[in-house]
């Protein structure tokens, strides 16, 4: 018989076996419609959001194209230039303020001016709807701004705020606020703003005013920390990616940072990347204990069909055959859990979306992509193969006479050659995939070998507590003898269990420690090491008083001041920034302005790590001192030249030293400090901590904002507890992912469960047959899945430790600390899961009447 006739008889004899149901396979199809699932759910959210920031990328962006110049506006020669060539402009300026409250309460608010022009794409809502203005510039800013010389003759600047604002202050509509040195009258709560991506609210929420009332505020003082944005509208049809490129040649020198729309969120994109990346490996991690679940699965299913197989043997049908029967059986079933993950992935998008759309920068645009959704449909179809090829060329290779007795005494047999060569492809595929649809194909790769690793590492727990349960075979007591002789008895399920359950619970172990140790450094260590505020913005002239106001301050213990200049980096040892061959962990510090100070002396808790700082009375060529991590990243050392871009000006700084830098503790730190000298002329502003009792905060940021209405006081509790919130709820989705995992385990739990139920019906009713009563039955099984689980959990707390640890402190540089409840928390709870497992089992085994069982045999 030919391939095609062998093809056409292993159909028909496929299809004839499946018209005796799937239900033995109901596992295997749970397993992999999870997988898949999770994996098609992240791949087509990925997809949503990109392409809702496609689509809206220009008004998340504020226009077709972005000029950021910096702490300094735009020239008149760049707005001639873009106007020439038919773009429509929008000035932005944006600066964080103290908002004072009638009462008196204050609070950090992100400024925003904006001109009769804004918003160039999109609407701003306010509530209540306040109109303003003739029909011409209903089209510019309708309902906040009216004319300027309106405004001016009124004498009343008018601001809209953040509902968060007027919640925490109590503000009201008509309430009269302080911004600076100005007034201004509250008339509406920002309900959309057209150019704002959600991000989160760390250093104050919004508020809005006119670009002509930015002057009576004063703030807007020499070296002041604001940011000037120029958004541009291009004519239809024009090229945002050729004008925007024709622009920084036209103005090479300036040191602007020029994005499109569709770089409108870099930061989200970027953000997007490496959640999905992370979301897919645990998707992957769920498929691969699937991967398991199906192994098992479809060696139970044969197992039920060894009559079958056998008597197909007897009559002469070929290896060949046999196996091309049951594998075509498999695959149609996997793709029936395929497509059901592919279903159920794209449903869990639809909730995700409906979860998050508080927290996503675009509404999703939920689509069925065919990308993500093949991609997850591959992988589900490679992991089948991979985990089923094994048993299912096995069941083809061992005769009929053994396979009756396959049960008690495995006859060993192997799959051929061809088949170990086929599942070697199909695994080198799976892992092939990983790699390349991987954004870090290093990670990926590091992922499949952990997993390998975690596989082996199980897998040798099973074989030594088979083991060490054979060596106890002696004890006297009946249900522990029986119930260790359950766990190295042939066919037994030890390596299974502990296998499944093991994986998932590694996943959760490892995030369960890392969120801790983060949610610690933050609760327990910072704030007592971090300062009470940092105040911005202090004007040479206010120095020297700021220090003796503050220090004369109840409950004040310490203030510490430092010049500050922000400074945007052009070029790294002579290769322009967005060139610079940098690693992925430090090319942050190149985008946008950077923190720069100078100073005479190694500043205080600085730890040298090459070079030598320069003397006090230094006043030679700028040197520059590094922060270690980022010289590594970019590949400076001792000598090389950083080119930073300060109030428009390109200044070679040459790097003298590098230093350790410690930023955990929330002080005043630096990635560049200059020797003094050439910057101490240039206008620039002062920053600065103040430490002391926090029952007296309040009174301090008032007392100095007071003092002093320019400057702005961040409280750094504040902002400790939204980055705990955040982390919360980054902790929350994590944990729902590796729950997936845990899920797919309990799935391939049940599944070893109910493919070992026939044997453990059989020995029920033999043991009650000889006098056992149900007790000892369910006592000697009670020992076997307790100890699967002991074993299993504390393997898993032990994986997850190392994963942890790797991931705190060579990915996130932090300190970590071994946290024993969530270890405990772990091995317990996956004792509890096993047993509540077997508890099932035991109980359906027991109930089955010896009688019919024995008349059968």
């Amino acid at each position: 018989m030919g391939p095609i006739g062998q093809f056409l008889l292993g159909l028909r004899l496929a299809r004839r076996e499946l018209r005796g149901g799937i239900r033995s396979l109901r596992i295997v199809l749970a397993c992999l419609a999870l997988g898949v699932a999770a994996i098609a759910a992240v791949g087509t959210l990925r997809a949503a959001i990109e392409a809702g920031l496609a689509a809206d990328g220009a008004r998340i962006l504020g226009g077709d194209v972005e000029l950021r110049s910096g702490n300094r506006p735009a020239t008149e020669a760049a707005r001639a230039w873009i106007e020439a060539r038919g773009g429509r402009v929008s000035a932005v300026v944006t600066l964080r303020s103290m908002l004072v409250a009638p009462s008196g309460e204050r609070m950090l608010v992100e400024l925003k001016a904006v001109d009769k022009a804004w918003p160039l794409y999109g609407a701003l809502e306010l509530d209540p709807p306040v109109a303003l203005g003739t029909p011409q510039e209903m089209n510019a800013v309708p309902i906040l701004q009216a004319p300027p010389a309106a405004e001016a003759a009124a004498g009343e600047p008018r601001i809209a705020l953040d509902p968060l604002v007027a919640e925490r202050l109590g503000l009201a509509v008509g309430d009269r606020v302080r911004i600076g040195e100005a007034s201004f009258r509250f008339v509406a709560r920002v309900a959309a703003e057209p150019d704002k991506a959600t991000t989160p609210a760390l250093f104050g929420p919004r508020a809005l005013i006119t670009e002509a009332m930015l002057a009576r505020t004063q703030l807007l003082q020499p070296g002041a920390l604001v940011q000037h944005d120029l958004r541009i509208r291009l004519p239809e049809g024009a090229s945002r990616a050729r004008f925007a490129a024709d622009l920084r040649s036209a103005f090479a020198g300036e040191g602007w940072r020029i994005r499109t729309a569709d770089q409108a969120e870099p930061g989200v994109n970027r953000f997007l990347d490496r959640a999905a990346a992370f979301l897919t490996l645990a998707g992957l991690t769920a498929l691969l204990v699937g991967g398991i679940g199906v192994a098992t699965g479809v060696r139970g299913w044969l197992d039920a069909r060894a009559r079958s197989i056998a008597t197909l043997r007897c009559l002469g049908a070929p290896s060949g055959i046999i196996f091309l029967t049951y594998l075509i059986q498999v695959l149609a079933l996997a793709g029936l859990g395929i497509l059901a993950g592919l279903l159920g992935g794209y449903g869990l998008t639809w909730l995700a979306a409906q979860a998050l759309s508080g927290s996503l920068p675009v509404p999703p645009r939920l689509a069925p992509y065919p990308a993500p959704l093949a991609l997850a449909a591959l992988y589900g179809l490679l992991t089948a193969l991979a985990f089923a090829l094994w048993p299912l060329g096995r069941a083809a290779r061992i005769s009929g006479a053994a396979l009756f007795r396959d049960a008690v005494q495995p006859a060993g047999a192997v799959p051929s050659w061809a088949i170990i060569g086929l599942n070697l492809a199909a695994a080198a595929a799976l892992v092939a995939l990983i790699v390349l649809t991987s954004g870090d194909p290093a990670f990926a790769l590091g992922f499949c070998g952990a997993a390998v690793a975690a596989l082996l590492l199980f897998r040798g727990g099973a074989w030594a507590l088979a083991a060490l349960a054979r060596r106890l075979s002696h004890l006297r007591r009946p249900a522990l003898r029986l119930g260790l002789a359950n766990l190295h008895r042939p066919g037994a399920p030890t390596a299974l269990l502990v296998v499944s359950l093991g994986i998932g619970l590694t996943t959760l172990a490892a995030i369960a420690q890392i969120e801790g140790n983060i949610r610690r450094q933050l609760a327990a260590e910072m704030p007592s090491r971090a300062p009470n505020f940092f105040f911005i913005d202090i004007q040479s002239d206010q120095a020297q008083r700021f220090d003796a106001v503050a220090r004369g301050l109840p409950g004040v213990t310490e203030v510490k001041r430092v010049p500050s200049l922000r400074a945007r980096i052009v070029a790294v040892k002579g290769v322009p920034a967005e060139r610079a061959p940098v690693s992925e962990d430090t090319a942050w510090a190149l985008r946008g302005d950077r923190g720069l100070t100078y100073a005479a002396r190694l500043p205080e808790g600085t730890r040298l790590v090459a070079g030598s700082w320069w003397a006090e009375d230094y006043r030679g060529e700028p040197l520059l001192s590094l922060d270690a991590n980022l010289a590594r990243g970019w590949g400076v050392g001792i000598g090389d030249a950083i080119t930073v871009n300060v109030l428009g000006r390109d200044i070679d700084l040459r790097v003298a030293n590098l230093r350790a830098v410690d930023w955990r503790g929330l002080g005043m730190n630096f990635t560049l400090i200059a020797s003094p000298g050439l910057l101490e002329a240039a206008p620039h502003t002062h920053i600065a901590t103040v430490r002391g009792d926090a029952a007296q905060d309040a009174a301090v940021l008032r007392a100095l904002t007071d003092a002093f209405p320019n400057i702005s006081g961040i409280r750094v509790r504040d902002a400790l507890e939204a980055v705990a919130a955040i982390l919360g709820r980054v902790g929350t989705a994590l944990t729902a992912t590796g729950s997936v995992t845990l899920l797919a385990g309990l799935l391939v739990l049940a599944g070893a469960v109910a493919a070992g139920q026939r044997q453990r019906v059989r020995d029920a009713v033999v043991l009650k047959t000889l006098g056992a009563t149900r007790a000892q039955i369910r006592a000697a099984w009670m020992v076997e899945y307790a100890l699967v689980g002991l074993v299993a959990g504390l393997l898993a707390a032990l994986m997850g430790s190392a994963a942890a640890w790797a991931v705190v402190t060579q990915v996130m540089r932090a300190d970590w600390v071994l946290l024993p409840g969530t270890l405990a928390a772990t091995v317990l709870g996956c004792a509890a899961l096993t047993l509540a497992c077997g508890q099932v089992g035991t109980a359906l085994a027991l109930r089955a009447r010896p009688g019919p069982l024995l008349r059968n045999e």
